[in-house]
């Protein structure tokens, strides 16, 4: 970590190298730890320190792109160079509005002092909680455990600069049987809030339960599905409330805003203030985050917006733009995918997740999906299989583990059929940020094979 005053340096030594009518400078930075284990026992410990400037350069409504992490000034040179020269050979975007004013930000907290210190030592220990009582239970654990320490800073030619430091910390667990598997996960921006032990437990428990599954006839079922489950869901749904999806027809709210598409129990919006997720008060353009409530009880919401296409629209940015490349997730990045959520969360009900069970007459639990690609972008229908513990219900209880089954079922269509909501939700991560969702009871999901 190089801290708020180094950063600003830094960022503003590279704004006077360049000789574009408007230069805008973001840093992506990362101190990452990470203890991988599997067979119960510790493999490897990782550790990545890196910082990385993206440049982004305007001639008129020609914009060009450059990146580097070499923070000397002939490799800052270079990058800033680059974006120029890339700017000169570009068509005019139409949708480029002009680097932002300063705005004001609020400062927020999303840094913990413990998380940031975190030793090798100290994850060592957890994961061996977790994998001797795997052994103990006749499972063999596998799974990874990170903490991190990101900074994240925008500065432009314009006077403008932001600059949030954040800590995140994150768990996956898989125990395994010779015929079953079972999964845990959780994640923060504080270490001490992943129980590290009632996770691993989690997945012990759940694989035990999974051993000798039994073959069930595909088709349409009850479900019950658990936080896991409802991840994918939500991390679907979100990725496709970009304005640039909506805009071009492709989303499942592409012309559809106001229109009741699920049952009024399902609200899911974008909250990058939200301290109980992975907070981060701006985006990629330096403008302030705002809530985005992408459905209102059931009915469609609004769409995230970046600068650029909240001026198609003739609305305000929401706060939701990408960074113009990203070396550390190629596939995250504004001229890909232009703005996104990354901070969804779906709203918890009133039912445990025994309530939820126990009012399923017969059905299926499924603890997650995996494997899952979109088939049909525009009704958010989705292929995938279940995973890592799935149990039939009968007459409100978990009987019998069931072998894993493949659906092709429209997530919205789903949700359109829920019928109660549970009232904790988990926080786990995904590329994007920490998603948070709670389990769900939905009357109708279709299992193809």
């Amino acid at each position: 970590m190089i801290g708020r005053t180094q950063t600003e340096v830094l960022l503003k030594r590279t704004l006077s190298l360049s000789s574009a009518a408007e230069t805008e400078v973001v840093m992506l930075g990362l101190d990452e730890q990470l203890t991988r284990f599997a067979n119960n026992a510790i493999h490897q410990h990782v550790a990545e320190s890196n910082r990385y400037l993206v440049v982004r350069a305007a001639l008129g409504r020609r914009v060009g792109v450059g990146a580097t992490n070499d923070l000397s000034d002939a490799g800052l040179g270079r990058a800033v160079d680059s974006a120029v020269a890339a700017a000169r050979l570009r068509p005019e975007d139409p949708n480029f509005q002009g680097l932002p004013d300063p705005t004001h930000v609020p400062e927020i907290a999303g840094f913990d002092d413990v998380t940031a210190g975190y030793s090798p030592a100290e994850r060592a220990r957890a994961v061996r909680t977790i994998c001797d009582r795997a052994e103990e239970a006749g499972c063999i654990a596998a799974g990874a455990f990170r903490t991190s320490v990101h900074e994240w800073a925008v500065a432009n030619g314009r006077g403008l600069f932001a600059y949030h430091p954040s800590t995140e910390a994150d768990l996956t667990v898989v125990a395994t049987t010779d015929k079953s598997s079972g999964f845990a996960a959780g994640a923060s921006s504080k270490v001490a809030e992943i129980d590290v032990a009632t996770l691993g437990t989690e997945a012990i428990q759940v694989a035990l339960r999974g051993r000798n599954p039994q073959p069930i006839e595909p088709g349409v079922y009850p479900v019950v599905l658990s936080s896991y489950a409802v991840h994918d869901m939500l991390e679907t749904l979100a990725a496709a409330a970009g304005a640039v999806s909506v805009q071009e027809g492709r989303s499942w709210m592409s012309g559809r805003r106001g229109e009741r598409l699920m049952a009024p129990l399902i609200s899911i919006w974008d909250d990058g203030l939200d301290l109980a997720g992975w907070p981060l008060p701006f985006d990629f353009e330096g403008m302030h985050r705002r809530r985005v409530d992408i459905v209102r009880k059931g009915a469609v919401g609004d769409a995230v917006y970046d600068r650029a296409r909240a001026a198609v629209d003739g609305v305000a940015s929401t706060g939701h733009a990408l960074p113009a490349t990203n070396p550390f997730n190629p596939w995250l990045n504004a001229s890909r995918l232009g703005p996104i959520p990354l901070h969804a969360i779906m709203g918890t009900g009133e039912s445990t997740v025994q309530e939820l069970i126990a009012g399923t007459e017969r059905g299926l639990y499924v603890t997650r999906f995996w494997y899952t690609r979109i088939v049909h972008p525009r009704e958010a229908v989705v292929t995938g299989m279940t995973r890592d513990g799935t149990f039939l219900i009968e007459r409100g209880e978990l009987t019998s583990p069931v072998r894993n089954l493949r659906f092709t079922q429209s997530y919205v269509e789903a949700l359109a059929r829920t019928e109660a909501v549970g009232r904790e939700a988990l926080r786990v991560w995904t590329d994007p940020g920490i998603l948070s969702a709670p389990a769900l009871k939905l009357a109708a999901f279709n299992f193809t094979s």
